[in-house]
């Protein structure tokens, strides 16, 4: 069984917000307890914005306006992250890596596995999509209302990303190629963009109304 698989079955049937026995072995963490947004702070702040509501064990974006990116307190240098992301129609949100402290923004930094309720369409970033960089011709998203599981592996050997057990595309990070899809992004806007050798985890948090649960990080040691 693969562990993109496993990690689907496990979610599936286990209780929301906790580790398996299994996973505790395996060295997982979870990043959100069910209960409160301990672990979490806005971006380039102390505290996660009040947009942001903890509900029947979900963390959730519920006014956009006042939320804001929010981040790990944690810092992570390779790691594999699970989470599972219910979007509203029509919503926007985004999974951020490596995120470096003291940008204007936390994209700035921060490679983006976008979430986006929109139907695949030439030049739209939908559910999955490395923002600008990597894409997938056989897109996995569940509509509006269904949760979606996102699985993020980024480690020295390779980076890929699977949105329910579908494996979107895989990369060498700072590879030739990665370094030539940056180059030809807005990301050459910005010098500190995948720059970080080891960052926060993030949540993007100012486009519209997206909840998540069983957000979890197993840290690759070398």
């Amino acid at each position: 069984m693969t562990t993109a698989l496993f990690a689907f079955l496990a979610c599936a049937s286990q209780a929301h917000n906790a580790l398996t026995e299994a996973e505790r072995a395996a060295g997982w963490e979870l990043l959100f307890d069910g209960r409160s947004t301990q672990g979490w702070h806005g971006y380039n702040k102390e505290k996660v914005g009040e947009g942001w509501k903890v509900e029947d064990g979900e963390l959730r974006i519920a006014e956009p306006r006042t939320a804001g990116d929010i981040v790990t307190d944690k810092m992570f240098e390779w790691f594999e992250l699970s989470l599972e992301a219910n979007l509203d129609p029509g919503q926007n949100s985004g999974i951020l890596v490596r995120v470096a402290d003291g940008s204007k923004a936390a994209w700035h930094s921060g490679p983006e596995i976008q979430l986006y309720d929109h139907a695949p369409e030439a030049g739209v970033e939908i559910t999955g999509y490395l923002y600008q960089l990597y894409t997938t011709d056989h897109p996995a998203a569940k509509p509006a209302g269904e949760w979606n599981l996102i699985r993020v592996l980024w480690s020295k050997e390779k980076c890929a990303t699977w949105v329910n057990g579908e494996k979107y595309y895989e990369f060498v990070y700072q590879s030739e190629d990665f370094l030539a899809r940056v180059a030809k992004s807005k990301f050459t806007e910005y010098p500190e963009f995948a720059k970080a050798t080891k960052g926060r985890i993030g949540l993007q948090g100012d486009h519209g109304r997206v909840a998540f649960r069983n957000l979890k990080i197993r840290p690759i040691l070398d």
